[in-house]
């Protein structure tokens, strides 16, 4: 019996309050619950996001439910390390770096 790994992907369902958190059980994997903002982190099947985000829809608690993105990002990394995006204007690159304060002496010195 080899082991298969189901494809998974996140969905944030943000609820009107977290008492009916046991119902949400039912659907997924709860990962992450957050009290203060009100949303349930939950992993469902790739392939059962479209019937189960509609069905969560459906429940009187819930304000709205966002699919997560991640699985179409390309999370390999290795090729890409040093090397700038090209699609940026150089003036871009350069003032995203940290700003310095220049004082009124340098900056005449540094136009001069």
């Amino acid at each position: 019996m080899a082991f298969t790994m189901t494809p998974r992907q996140g969905l944030v369902v943000w609820v009107y309050s977290l008492k009916q958190l046991r119902q949400l059980r039912r659907y997924g994997t709860i990962y992450y619950t957050s009290c203060r903002l009100k949303y349930v982190y939950l992993y469902v099947d790739q392939a059962m996001i479209p019937t189960v985000s509609e069905q969560v829809k459906k429940l009187h608690f819930v304000r709205r439910v966002e699919v997560s993105h991640r699985p179409e990002l390309d999370m390999n990394f290795g090729e890409r390390v040093g090397q700038l995006d090209k699609s940026e204007p150089a003036d871009v690159r350069e003032s995203a770096g940290p700003k310095i304060l220049l004082t009124s002496k340098e900056i005449l010195k540094k136009d001069s």
